[in-house]
């Protein structure tokens, strides 16, 4: 009779659905982002790669913590391993999320998931995540903003309120909301992380249910984000204007299909091509960024909803 393997525990499947969400958006098709085989001036894929792995033990020791210590530590923990900012939007996603993952995953051990009352097992990601957004405060906002001076992100400017180059007065979510018109990691705090929720994970979740292979659910996923709304670090780097053409184009690619026609997968190869060949590239880093925070709760969804079922939220992101 085989043995029946006792559950992980919370903070390891976080940080593995932490790396899971990094290595699965990396190796996507994505037009005009950096994947194996494929890398971009100043961002390679192997970097990429090692900050993936990076990052699992600053989320296994710190997700139970402050959400700013978790993003400086993730990070550190980045930096230690590759130069360039390879992840700082994406750290500072899946901080929260991991948070408000972790709450919903560590429970009572002494507890059975079947005498766990059914609608504190199945209450959902957003709801936490705006708990504990709401409990950030300038401590958090302090932590985020040495981690960003550490990872040292190109084109961000001055701004008269809050810039990440002073220390920071007011709580981090007061210093996201300042920031959310022009920076689309800011917009996500800001909203309780509305596109991550109301855009990517249904998409992904519709695609997935038709049995579109991951990869490229993934990839359609992105398209649908990148003609939602303009990138906001090709905005940074190019102008609004180019951000605007570039969001028009994946409109179009949509329109064709996208990767889920022959023809659409042909548009969304000239676009990759397009905007790889701009100098510097036209790279829609800020739109993978909220594709990997979709993923994340796309991982982590199953072991929220049935928590004697939670070791099967990572593994099923090979099938």
């Amino acid at each position: 009779m085989a043995t029946r393997r006792p559950p992980l525990p919370a903070e390891a499947l976080v940080a593995a659905a932490a790396q899971a969400a990094c290595l699965l958006e990396l190796t996507a098709p994505k037009p005009g982002n950096a994947r194996p085989g494929r890398d971009l001036p100043g961002l390679a894929a192997i970097d990429l790669i090692l900050s993936a792995v990076a990052i699992g033990p600053a989320f296994r020791r710190h997700a139970r913590g402050r959400v700013g210590r978790l993003i400086l530590e993730g990070v550190r923990a980045t930096r230690r391993h590759v130069r360039a900012n390879t992840n700082l939007g994406i750290i500072l996603l899946l901080a929260p999320l991991a948070a408000a993952a972790l709450a919903g995953l560590a429970r009572d051990r002494g507890r059975s998931a079947r005498s766990t009352p059914a609608p504190r097992r199945r209450r959902a990601l957003r709801p936490r995540l705006r708990e504990i957004l709401r409990r950030l405060d300038v401590r958090d906002a302090r932590e985020a903003y040495r981690a960003i001076r550490l990872a040292r992100p190109g084109g961000l400017g001055r701004v008269p309120r809050q810039d990440v180059a002073s220390t920071p007065t007011v709580s981090l979510l007061r210093a996201m909301r300042l920031a959310a018109g022009r920076d689309a990691v800011a917009r996500e705090y800001a909203t309780g992380f509305e596109t991550t929720f109301t855009v990517a994970l249904p998409a992904l979740r519709r695609l997935r249910a038709s049995r579109v292979p991951l990869p490229r659910a993934i990839a359609q996923t992105c398209l649908i984000l990148l003609a939602d709304r303009s990138d906001t670090l090709i905005a940074r780097r190019h102008g609004m204007a180019a951000a605007r053409a570039v969001s028009r184009s994946a409109g179009r690619v949509l329109r064709a299909g996208g990767v889920l026609t022959p023809r659409g997968r042909r548009l969304a190869a000239a676009l990759d091509r397009r905007l790889r060949r701009s100098r510097p590239p036209l790279n829609p880093g800020a739109t993978a960024d909220l594709v990997a925070a979709c993923l994340f709760a796309w991982l982590v969804e199953p072991g929220l909803q049935r928590p004697s079922q939670r070791g099967r939220a990572v593994v099923r992101a090979g099938t």
